[in-house]
């Protein structure tokens, strides 16, 4: 019986050199880049006070990102990166969407109104003339 390790199978043929010993080539794909950590831009999305502290929400994420890097665990530093990116384009809609609503707002009715505005001045000033009333 063979006891020897590592087993190998009838079908795994690993090249051997002369003196009998296996050998390995690994081959290695470009490097990844590090995982984003979002820090600066989740700090400023903090300090500017949005709405449902999506801010703060995404500095928690890229503070965990920025740990995460730091230990090694490159896959869970990549998903909360990514979570605190979400939170901080949240934060930005949250906090660009509803100005421009309301300016928008602003200008329609500013129109509507000064169109209101010339027509009404026409209707008064119209000249009646004494026979209108008889």
């Amino acid at each position: 019986m063979d006891t020897s390790y590592p087993r190998e199978g009838p079908r795994a043929s690993t090249p051997r050199k002369v003196d009998g010993a296996a050998h390995t080539a690994l081959v290695l794909g470009p490097p990844s880049p590090p995982p984003r950590d979002h820090l600066i831009w989740s700090a400023f999305s903090t300090l500017y006070l949005n709405l449902c502290c999506l801010g703060f929400l995404a500095l928690v994420h890229s503070i965990k990102a920025r740990d995460q890097k730091v230990a090694g665990d490159l896959e869970a530093a990549r998903r909360y990166g990514s979570r605190a990116k979400c939170y901080n384009i949240l934060a930005a809609m949250w906090t660009l969407v509803p100005p421009l609503l309301l300016l928008g707002l602003v200008v329609t009715g500013a129109l509507h109104l000064s169109r209101l505005a010339k027509d009404s001045a026409a209707f008064f000033s119209t000249k009646f003339e004494d026979t209108d009333y008889d």
